[in-house]
């Protein structure tokens, strides 16, 4: 029994001049991939989730609505931080230049942009408080200092620690997208 979409030789069927969907710079993206800290993280709360979900049903069953009610309100809590947390970072547009935090979102447009680099400066690891040599991808606006910013991305964020090549293209990407729709 053959299986076509198993194989690798067969024909496709799509033109060469169709722009593929995900071409629309118009839209929001994130020029990178999650790293797998990030990634990991949300799996666990997810996975956490799960089990405060099948408590809630239990306690529902076996209890009070109103009891089985809170535990199921606390996994949804604990799904929107897994969803928020996958959220995280820098997005791109042909409007500007967003960075997605945990608890706020600055959105910048590209005519305030002065410059984007990366410099070499002490980072914060994982977003904790401990500090260590790194590089970070800065953000410098018109008629501000050039420290006045938390940086874009990092060598020790969630997105990339241990992963020095992706943070490379990762800050290349932003760049050229800052070249290309700045006024630089």
């Amino acid at each position: 029994m053959p299986l076509p979409f198993l194989t690798a030789d067969r024909a496709f069927d799509t033109a060469d001049d169709v722009a593929l969907p995900f071409d629309d710079r118009d839209r929001w993206r994130r020029p990178y991939r999650p790293g797998p800290w990030r990634v990991g993280a949300a799996a666990i709360w997810l996975l956490l989730a799960s089990y405060v979900l099948f408590a809630a049903v239990v306690i529902a069953l076996t209890g009070t609505p109103a009891e089985g009610g809170v535990v199921f309100g606390v996994a949804l809590v604990m799904i929107a931080v897994a969803l928020r947390m996958l959220r995280m970072g820098v997005w791109v547009s042909t409007r500007g230049l967003r960075q997605v935090g945990f608890f706020r979102t600055r959105t910048m447009s590209w005519d305030r942009v002065a410059a984007v680099r990366t410099v070499q400066q002490p980072v914060r690891w994982l977003g904790l408080p401990r500090a260590v040599q790194g590089q970070a991808l800065t953000l410098v606006r018109d008629g501000r200092a050039a420290g006045d910013l938390p940086p874009l991305l990092t060598t020790h964020n969630a997105d990339f620690l241990a992963r020095i090549e992706a943070f490379d293209r990762a800050a290349d990407a932003v760049e050229a997208w800052a070249a290309e729709y700045g006024r630089g």
